[in-house]
């Protein structure tokens, strides 16, 4: 808030700064503790080795998309690269990364929440920083807490709607600012970015022509599309130079959406389910009483127990159901719901506003669906909650502007019982690490790497001592200058070892890996793949994934022998005679 806003609200200025330094400075040590605090507890081998071997080889010299296939967005993986290059190949280190960017994501959101607010309902101070505390539990990096593309999203889209709500604050140069920032989450993930940047454009321009039918200036909104422009065009010559453009849109666009691309059906689902259906009538209800309501108290409460009931019910759903799975359910069920009202909301805001606030719900609306088009409602929300936030204080800013008088009588404790909810399942939905169910997170006592490279990482079960065995048997017995090949690859062999990946492929999976066993085994001839290391009981629990090990493990016994078996790794090496040079004999 400004020093003419807070003049206002008959606050000293001075009394307003330091306040909102204290959230501040709150918001962000809680949600980097959270994010620290998962860190020391879990780690999930299979995506965290996917971005950091491959920032490791990019940080090496090789270039994604052109020396080797490469689905995913870059910037994630380049930033992961620089820091390597700056603090070296320490595990820790990555980690303060995560817990800054996931604290910066929850006061993002917060300053967000400010501006959304303090024209709609009273109380709005109290009430964007209620909105902000769930985030602490459900922060960009609180629910996966080790490098990956949509925690980085997240706030890169955080920021680009930050200074897109300041368009009519600031000079020129912020608006070109926010333009450059709508393209960057474009190149950190491409369906949430590629959402984004043209919802984003196409509301722009939309303004654009309100206001020239308005004869209204334009200026701040031209330099918006410049900045777009400008930095979309300077992306493409960049990789263009280096990747090559056509290598680029084949890994990321084609390639990406044959393996990822989900149905129709499954896109439209979520909002069919009787859940939906349901806690939608219940807000609707709630909100037919609050006009009714006016200064009688009972009404007043029983409107707010209708609207909060939806948000309620998560976490009840705790004391009747032991069973994550269900508990996570009923938490993730709330998205459509919020999706739906803050649609609403948008189009009451419509009538009322012409500025980039008033586009804002229908821009989110677009980047949360293009987010589901990764994984759907269940596997792509854990990284986007802010957005559900500012969503949900649309709803609540178009409530409070429609209630007028008696808005602060339903709206704070409306939110009071919301922000309850989120905070104690969001809460259980982080404990339990049910959006990570996919990985083996339980078995065993809780194991710390005595490697320097691997300081910080703590994974219950046997998986880091038998990996460090692997590494000091590596460092041992195989030459540094040999050619290797880990399947499925789900450990950070090259990021611990410093060796450069000779295989294109670090990860056999169906969204990763573009390969047949039958191409691998001629890659391997053709790279001079001296080792092959199998990786025999996995942390991720997959049944493709053990499938396709066994069957590329099959074909390359053709050329390979067993020599060593380690505690969970069997290590090959090759037997046959290279079939198109002499290598052998040498």
């Amino acid at each position: 808030m400004n020093s003419t806003s807070a003049e206002k609200s008959g606050e000293p200025v001075g009394r307003r700064y330091s306040l909102d330094l204290i959230t501040a400075v709150f918001l962000f040590v809680a949600t980097a503790a959270v994010v620290v605090w998962q860190n020391s507890r879990l780690g999930v081998l299979w995506d965290l080795s996917y971005v950091l071997e491959n920032a490791h080889r990019i940080s090496l010299g090789d270039i994604p998309y052109r020396d080797f296939p490469f689905p995913y967005a870059p910037l994630t993986f380049l930033i992961q690269a620089a820091l390597m290059k700056l603090t070296g190949r320490v595990f820790w280190h990555h980690i303060l990364y995560c817990a800054a960017v996931g604290g910066l994501g929850t006061v993002l959101t917060w300053r967000i929440l400010l501006h959304l607010l303090r024209d709609t309902v009273a109380s709005s101070r109290l009430i964007a920083f209620l909105l902000s505390v769930p985030l602490i539990v459900l922060g960009v990096y609180c629910v996966f807490p080790h490098p990956f593309y949509d925690p980085d999203c997240t706030p890169a889209i955080l920021l680009s709607v930050f200074l897109l709500l300041r368009l009519d604050e600031g000079p020129s140069w912020r608006a070109f600012t926010a333009g450059v920032m709508l393209v960057i989450p474009l190149f950190v993930k491409q369906n949430i970015g590629l959402a984004f940047l043209l919802s984003g454009g196409a509301a722009i321009v939309v303004l654009t022509v309100i206001e020239v039918r308005q004869r209204r200036p334009v200026r701040r909104y031209l330099f918006v599309l410049l900045g777009m422009v400008s930095s979309l065009a300077l992306a493409v010559l960049v990789i263009q130079f280096t990747a090559g453009l056509g290598n680029y849109w084949h890994w990321t666009i084609t390639f990406a959406a044959e393996r990822r691309a989900p149905s129709r059906g499954d896109m439209l689902g979520v909002y069919t389910d009787r859940t939906f259906v349901f806690s939608t009538g219940l807000f609707a209800a709630g909100i037919l009483f609050s006009i009714f309501a006016r200064r009688n108290r009972v009404l007043v409460w029983l409107s707010c127990l209708l609207m909060s009931a939806p948000f309620a019910w998560p976490a009840i759903y705790l004391l009747r159901e032991s069973d994550p799975s269900e508990r996570a359910d009923r938490l993730l069920a709330l998205w459509p719901l919020v999706l739906v009202l803050s649609l609403v909301a948008g189009i009451f805001n419509l009538k009322t506003r012409r500025k980039a606030t008033a586009v804002l719900p229908f821009i989110l609306i677009a980047t949360v669906n293009g987010a589901f088009m990764s994984q759907q409602l269940w596997g792509s929300t854990y990284a986007i909650w802010p957005l559900f936030m500012i969503l949900l204080a649309i709803a609540i800013g178009a409530l409070g502007s429609f209630l007028k008088e008696s808005s602060s009588a339903v709206t704070i404790p409306l939110v009071s019982i919301i922000v309850i909810s989120l905070l104690v399942s969001g809460t259980f939905y982080v404990w339990s690490n049910e959006r990570l169910d996919y990985a083996n997170l339980s078995d065993g006592e809780l194991m710390r790497s005595t490697l320097p490279q691997l300081k910080g990482l703590s994974i219950r079960g046997a998986w880091i001592p038998n990996f460090e065995e692997l590494v000091l048997y590596s460092e041992r017995e195989i030459p540094r200058d040999d050619g290797l090949l880990l399947l499925p690859g789900e450990d950070l062999f090259y990021y611990t070892t410093g060796r450069h990946p000779r295989f294109p492929a670090l990860l056999f999976d169906h969204t990763t890996n573009p390969y047949s066993a039958e191409e691998i085994l001629k890659l391997c001839r053709e790279r001079d793949i001296r080792w092959v290391i199998v990786k025999q009981e996995l942390q991720l629990e997959d049944d493709q994934v053990d499938q396709e090990k066994e069957r590329i493990s099959e074909m390359l016994e053709q050329d390979f022998e067993q020599v060593e078996s380690l505690s969970n790794y069997d290590i090959y090496r090759r037997s046959a005679p290279d079939n198109n040079d002499d290598s052998e004999d040498k």
